[in-house]
């Protein structure tokens, strides 16, 4: 049932159908241990070593045959150097043989020396070397002095490349190696990720429209800071926490808010990151996980969508799946393995509570289950109040009628709808977001983009006409509490045109005079379609559908017929829980023709009801039905003039429609239901 005002629509073109939907920082944090594994790679470290030995074998082998030196007496070297014959040389001391010995090299200009292998340049001599040939050598200006080497010196000299080589060998192997472990083995390692306390911190003040759920985990932040308030007294806070709630209700919000609030690290895990197609991997990665949080302690570790692998074990028509359950096992165990006293709470979401195994909701695992629903009309104006303080909003932008008029939409959706509101008020050029922006971003939300050249004159006209019809019918039979918001014939979505309503206040229940007039209004449509043409189309196959679905309701369901307070429903159990493979039928033939002819009775009833009333009101129908024809849309205030004045006395204000050069969207075919005039729930987004 949709809340944002029901709405009637007028169906798609390819199916040329009618629609009717009704309301239905005192800690520092702790790095992360687990670092992304880097792949080893033997092809690189084939390289590397190829690179290795051939800087070794440059080193240490000159591939070319260099002729050793001639071996010369102290005098000859003199005589050359006195002769003009050498072109460097150099004087070492040699304090191994003793004083005044020194060992002298150097080149010749001409290769007239001889060694062992022939003639040579170059040239050593080893002796003791007088004052006089000393200075003879100096005066040469040839020969230059040469610190001594020392042992050291040596030694350094002949082992730094060994040194070279096994350093680089240690980084390349055993980095390799090291990492090879973490990637190849690193199957059983948690993928838990720590949220950073500077960049990814939330507190309470950033969640909204979820008080009692907020007001229930407080007593687990005030354990995080202060556990020895509790353990005095003898107290046990829960071990775990099962968040239970629609998609986009802000489950994962909520959970980073209590971290940030406790101020303690915060591992974030997908319950589907512990299934892998190798048996057991699941299981190293939960114990793996729970290590990371002992080490982290005092810390929160949260599982999101926790029914990918606590699901219920051995259900379904296959059995159960080996590597879950076994996963499944490992996480039973590990949480009664350790104690709150330890630091760790386990915060896990789901929105399908229904399917987890009942030892993993026994008290000592997760204790306590809280409920996080979809936001009231308060909870909605304060979530659209948070999201609304990054956007630049116009003086005419009113956040509580914003919330009154999207019922059933969570906290993803709201901020998604102040965003589209942004988004559109920036491609017409604006500097705030206004009000008529927000009302176009919630009707493409809800019923998809507006397509306005699907249509030729004769179908605006039966789509005016049916259109007004709901109206009508509607606008007559409120009480007050659920006025009609707007009327438009411009296509959304598959809709060819819908009508529109808004509840003055959230609707927990709905009396059966209320279901009786939702069944009216969608009969509104076809009655004015057949009063106007002259004949019936299949335009009003989704305002039947709807109507019929209601009617069941009542009379299978809610027990609002002559039948009596009988549950007469189909049994819905779902088979791959595993619970019932075959259904049997609790209803004999003899009831079932009863419960087709009180369905046909409350269709029927209120189908004359509503002809009686537009029988009533033709003159402000055939107007109501103009003025779409002139304006494409009007507000619920123009009809009710025309029912009480004759005519419109507010001014229509028109919303010039987006630019094609400016954005080019395309239409939303999953904004409505299988019936072209059912609005759908809409659905609720991820937090």
């Amino acid at each position: 049932m949709t809340y944002p005002g029901g709405t009637s629509t007028f169906a798609d073109q390819s199916q040329n159908t009618f629609r009717m939907s009704e309301p239905d920082e005192n800690k520092k944090r702790r790095p992360l241990k687990n670092l992304p594994p880097e792949s080893f790679q033997p092809k690189v470290m084939l390289i590397w070593l190829a690179i290795i030995a051939a800087i070794v074998a440059l080193f240490y082998f000159n591939p070319t045959k260099t002729p050793q030196p001639a071996m010369l007496k102290m005098q000859q070297v003199v005589e050359l150097a006195e002769q003009g014959k050498v072109v460097e040389g150099y004087i070492r001391p040699d304090p191994s043989a003793g004083r005044d010995f020194y060992s002298v090299s150097g080149e010749a200009k001409e290769a007239n020396l001889r060694n062992e292998t022939g003639l040579t340049k170059s040239f050593v001599a080893n002796g003791r070397l007088t004052d006089a040939n000393f200075e003879r050598l100096q005066r040469s200006l040839v020969f230059t002095e040469k610190p001594a080497q020392t042992a050291m010196t040596q030694l350094l000299y002949n082992i730094l490349p060994f040194i070279i080589v096994i350093g680089l060998l240690y980084f390349l192997f055993v980095r390799q190696l090291r990492n090879a472990g973490k990637g190849a083995l690193s199957f059983g390692k948690s993928r838990a990720k720590l949220l950073t306390r500077e960049k990814d911190r939330l507190t309470f003040a950033d969640v909204a429209g979820c008080d009692e759920a907020k007001e229930e985990v407080s007593e687990v932040v005030e354990f995080l800071r202060d556990p020895k308030k509790f353990q005095k007294i003898g107290g046990r806070i829960p071990k775990g926490i099962l968040m239970v709630g629609p998609p986009g209700t802000g489950k994962t919000l909520l959970a980073k808010a209590i971290a940030g609030e406790a101020d303690v690290p915060f591992f974030s895990i997908s319950g589907s990151d512990f299934v892998e197609m190798f048996v057991g991997v699941g299981a190293s990665r939960v114990r793996d996980m729970f290590e990371q949080g002992r080490k982290n302690a005092p810390c929160l570790i949260f599982i999101d969508e926790i029914d990918a692998v606590g699901r219920q074990r051995g259900a379904g028509l296959g059995g159960g799946n080996d590597e879950r359950e076994q996963t499944l096992n490992s996480l039973l165990v590990e949480m009664d393995g350790f104690d709150t006293q330890e630091g760790i709470i386990i915060i896990a979401a789901t929105n399908r509570p229904d399917v987890l195994d009942s030892a993993l909701l026994r008290p000592g695992r997760f204790d306590r289950q809280v409920s996080i629903d979809l936001p009231d009309i308060n909870g909605r104006e304060q979530i659209l109040r948070v999201h609304a303080r990054k956007i630049a909003l116009a003086d005419n932008v009113d956040l509580p009628v914003i919330a009154r008029g999207t019922p059933g939409l969570s906290g993803a959706e709201l901020a998604n709808l102040l965003n589209e509101a942004a988004l559109l008020a920036a491609r017409r050029n604006k500097k705030k977001v206004e009000m008529a922006d927000i009302d176009e971003a919630r009707d493409k939300v809800l019923w998809g983009l507006s397509r306005r050249r699907v249509m030729d004159d004769a179908e605006k006209r039966l789509v005016a006409w049916h259109e007004a019809g709901h109206a009508i019918v509607q606008a007559v039979l409120d009480d007050g509490t659920m006025p009609v918001h707007k009327v438009t014939i411009i296509p959304r979505g598959q809709s060819l045109g819908s009508t529109t309503y808004l509840p003055t206040k959230d609707i927990l229940t709905q009396p059966k005079k209320k279901l009786l007039n939702q069944i009216a209004m969608a009969m509104g449509g076809r009655i004015a379609e057949e009063l106007v043409t002259g004949d019936l189309s299949n335009g009003a196959y989704g305002d039947i559908k709807q109507a019929t679905r209601i009617a069941r309701a009542m009379v299978c369901d809610y027990g609002m017929s002559e039948l009596g307070p009988v549950a007469m429903g189909n049994n819905q159990d779902t088979v791959f829980l595993g619970r019932d493979i075959t259904r049997s039928e609790h209803l004999s033939e003899d009831t079932a023709r009863k419960i087709d002819a009180a369905v046909s009775d409350l269709i029927s009833g209120e189908y004359k009801r509503a002809q009686q009333i537009i029988g009533d009101h033709r003159a402000a129908l055939d107007k109501i039905a103009q003025a779409l024809l002139e304006h494409e849309t009007i507000e619920g205030k123009h009809v009710l003039e025309i029912l009480q004045h004759g005519e419109i006395k507010s001014p229509i204000l028109t919303v010039k429609p987006v630019a094609k050069d400016a954005a080019k969207p395309a239409d939303r075919a999953n904004s409505a239901s299988e019936s072209a005039g059912d609005t759908p729930t809409p659905a609720p987004s991820p937090a």
